[in-house]
Formats: structure tokens, sequence, C-alpha cells
């Protein structure tokens, strides 16, 4: 049964997409795993204090995307493949860069600039 005690809502984005990424990001991380268990959705709901249609929001989506399989009356369960995992993880390794870049510019910082707090941060 995947576990969302280490879920922190951000403010910031709806709920339904904080789950996603949750998920998703587990996944890379190996902490979620195929064939792992999720919670119902009432379940669920009521561990993270949100409505039950935005948990069903974020199922609905992440079957759509085929992370996860649903069957009336059982659990949800992930399912994806090492191919699906790598796509996953180009994906969000991309948009954190694009709005990690978008940030920088913004801020009126040069290519050289951004790159020196890069390496500075990099250990």
């Amino acid at each position: 049964m995947i576990s969302f005690d280490g879920f922190i809502p951000d403010g910031i984005l709806p709920i339904y997409l904080q789950i996603i990424l949750f998920i998703k990001r587990g996944l890379i991380a190996g902490t979620v795993t195929n064939g792992d268990e999720l919670p119902s959705r009432r379940v669920l709901s009521a561990l993270l204090g949100v409505n039950p249609n935005t948990v069903q929001k974020a199922f609905a989506l992440l079957e759509e995307q085929g992370l996860i399989i649903s069957r009336t009356g059982a659990k949800s369960v992930i399912s994806v493949t090492e191919e699906l995992i790598g796509r996953i993880k180009e994906e969000l390794l991309l948009t954190d860069i694009k709005n990690i870049t978008a940030a920088l510019k913004q801020m009126g910082l040069t290519r050289e600039e951004a790159a020196r707090l890069i390496e500075e941060n990099w250990d």
C-alpha cells in the first residue's frame, strides 16, 4: 500500500495534481513500484483532508495516463513499465528545468550567473 505520510500540500498546485505528482515522483524514486496498491478514494480523501471528488479526479487522470488500473469494488493498483517510468522522469525533469530557468530569467540573471549558482549548489 502506498503511504502518503510524506505528502505535504504546497498551496500552489491543485491537490489532485499534487497527488499525481507525488505518485510520479515516488515512481522515479522507487518508493512507489509496479503492483503497489493505492488507498481507497474515501480513505485517501480522509487522510489528506480533501473532498473525495478531488481524489477521484486524480485517480481518473492517473488511469488515463496509464499509471494505475482501477476496478469496481477493488483497490486501484500501480501498473507501469520501466519505459513509462523513464518517460515520466524526463517529463518531470524538463518541467522543473523550464520552471527554474523561467524564474532565473525573470530575476534578471544571466546564463553565466545561473550556471554559477547551480554549480555552487550542486553538492
